[in-house]
């Protein structure tokens, strides 16, 4: 069950934008553009530690403004100033011990492993099927409880979906 890390009262969340055949990337890029879904990442994730694998930092190529970026790789001589450095999303998780929700940002590997952990899901479902090398892993829904759902239009006519999941206890 989710949550089984126990670091006092923190909280990890997935937050992701996936395409109807799961696709989250293409050539360490989004394969869409989705202006939208951006403002609403900065909104729920301003001021919380984000982690996210070293491929994931690489796309980025910055650190995002007024968040705690937890970077995770294999690397032991990996450094990034103004970032703190992982080898594993528990020791990722441990480092954000004293934030109340966590969020982890990506790349497929680590939403793997996090999945299991994971406390809520924030996902962004957009109705339309992308070209791309990284996908989300399957969900069990029997595990999670939907708490809420909204439906949208782009600018562009894509259609998609905010969706917040809750781990069942």
């Amino acid at each position: 069950m989710g949550g089984t890390y126990n670091y006092a009262m923190t909280q990890l969340s997935l937050i992701v934008a996936i395409a109807q055949n799961r696709v989250i990337g293409a050539n360490n890029a989004l394969p869409w553009h989705l202006p939208e879904d951006l403002k609403r990442f900065r909104a729920l994730t301003t001021g919380h530690h984000i982690i996210m694998g070293r491929k994931t930092y690489d796309s980025l190529n910055r650190l995002l403004p007024n968040r705690t970026t937890v970077i995770v790789t294999r690397n032991p001589h990996y450094k990034v100033p103004g970032a703190l450095i992982a080898h594993s999303l528990a020791d990722a998780i441990k480092q954000a011990v004293n934030d109340d929700e966590v969020f982890l940002i990506g790349g497929a590997e680590l939403y793997r492993d996090g999945l299991n952990l994971a406390d809520k899901l924030y996902l962004t479902e957009i109705e339309a099927s992308f070209e791309g090398d990284a996908f989300f892993p399957e969900i069990n829904l029997m595990e999670w409880a939907e708490i809420g759902r909204e439906k949208h239009i782009s600018e562009k006519g894509l259609t998609f979906s905010y969706i917040t999941y809750q781990r069942k206890r």
